[in-house]
């Protein structure tokens, strides 16, 4: 052997001695247990990366000219429909509901509502500020869903927002005809309106579904008219996100509202979220809109909508029960006005204080004082006035009899209140 090639296979063979010393120095001794395995965020990463490219592929393709008409489409219908079981909340029998549907399936559930959104143009009378001379104006657009049609004349239910302010609301069809329409009622709290018009240009009308129904995932779309007219009866899919949210919509009042990632944009407020089987199970009306938000919008439940609606159809207005208070949260109140003024401790920061009471009101029938605090109605915890309000105009109504827990001088009594008819905006 050539002395120098010995000497490579010496160094070789301590090599080999080297990496087998440094192995072994961190193998387990078979005293200790085995360490913990870290598979699963590897496997994790690996499919959250398959599914982020096969999304960014699938999105980008048909954007960059990588897939045909065709092409898209048949991405679109490899979504299988699948089906989950839920019970609803009337009855134990489940329910199928839709996860996905098959693109064909969507163009059908479409064409049966589609008709039956329409826009609506809020019309105001603008003064010059020059010439002093006055003339209408489109002021704003947004959507609306026919929902009735009897006797000559159709009905639309569209948001309060839309047409607040309006002189003149002007309804626009699906077959290109404009038709002038009259507010029948309309409710800020709910922000819900009614419109009546001729039925004479009317070739749909919406169906209504039970928003009660509704589960995490279930697919949705989205028709309306975002950005006016240019872009009506714009359709977007969707699931619902959640199926029950809390949204505040001003400081003393939240609704309760459907969460979806349908694209909801200005302009889509008013239209109609629809179900896999084509009924109307939303009044879209709001979205989150800040820069790193996305995705996130809410519609108005169905299973509200309508007995709002009846009852502005009725009445023109919504009557809700009144007590005749005015109030204040206690947790905005400093220490020395909780402990001096209402013989609370310091440290409390929940209920709601009166601050007026109204003469030959409700309350002032029933007895409540200045400077009580409710902490309770009907057993139901209050922590806020917005509390207080929720729960009187959602689950009692006019002429009812509520029980409410008051401190009074630090002094815990229980005070039985007859509701009114409603007259102003306090409790």
């Amino acid at each position: 052997m050539d002395p120098r090639d010995y000497e490579r296979e010496e160094e070789r063979k301590e090599e080999y001695e080297n990496r087998q010393q440094r192995y072994d120095q961190y193998q387990p001794s078979s005293s200790s247990q085995p360490p913990k395995r870290r598979l699963f965020p590897v496997i994790a990463s690996s499919i959250a990366g398959a599914v982020l490219g096969g999304g960014i592929v699938l999105y980008g393709a048909p954007q960059l000219g990588l897939m045909d008409s065709a092409d898209t489409q048949t991405a679109n219908q490899t979504n299988q429909t699948t089906q989950t079981q839920t019970a609803t909340t009337t009855s134990t029998t489940p329910r199928t509901v839709s996860t996905t549907v098959n693109q064909s399936d969507l163009v059908s559930v479409v064409n049966k509502v589609s008709a039956a959104v329409v826009g609506v143009n809020n019309i105001q009378q603008q003064t010059n500020p020059f010439s002093g001379d006055t003339q209408t104006q489109e002021a704003g657009t947004g959507s609306g869903v026919i929902f009735k049609k009897e006797n000559g004349k159709a009905y639309v239910v569209t948001n309060n927002h839309v047409i607040d302010g309006a002189s003149e609301v002007e309804v626009s069809l699906s077959n290109g005809q404009k038709e002038k329409a009259k507010i029948v009622g309309a409710d800020a709290l709910t922000d819900l309106a009614v419109l009546e018009m001729s039925d004479k240009n009317v070739e749909q009308v919406a169906k209504f579904g039970k928003s009660s129904d509704l589960v995490a995932g279930e697919t949705v779309l989205a028709i309306g008219n975002p950005l006016g007219e240019q872009f009506s009866r714009t359709v977007t899919q969707g699931i619902v996100s959640a199926a029950k949210r809390s949204v505040p919509i001003s400081e003393n009042w939240n609704v309760d509202a459907i969460q979806t990632d349908a694209a909801i944009n200005p302009g889509n407020s008013g239209g109609a979220l629809i179900n896999s089987s084509g009924e109307v199970v939303g009044i879209n009306s709001m979205k989150i809109s800040e820069d790193n938000v996305e995705g996130i919008g809410f519609a108005l439940p169905s299973d509200e909508v309508q007995p709002t609606i009846e009852q502005l159809m009725k009445n023109g207005k919504i009557t809700r029960p009144y007590m005749g208070v005015g109030l204040q949260d206690v947790g905005q109140l400093s220490a020395a006005t909780k402990q001096d003024q209402l013989g609370l401790t310091s440290d409390t920061s929940e209920g709601v204080v009166v601050t007026t009471v109204e003469p030959f009101s409700s309350a002032s029938d029933a007895g409540l004082q200045s400077k009580d605090v409710i902490v309770a109605i009907d057993g139901n915890e209050v922590k806020t006035s917005s509390d207080l309000r929720q729960y009187l105009y959602t689950k009692r109504k006019v002429g009812d009899t509520v029980k409410l827990d008051v401190y009074r001088n630090g002094k815990k009594q229980t005070i039985s209140l007859k509701l009114s008819a409603q007259q102003d905006n306090n409790g």
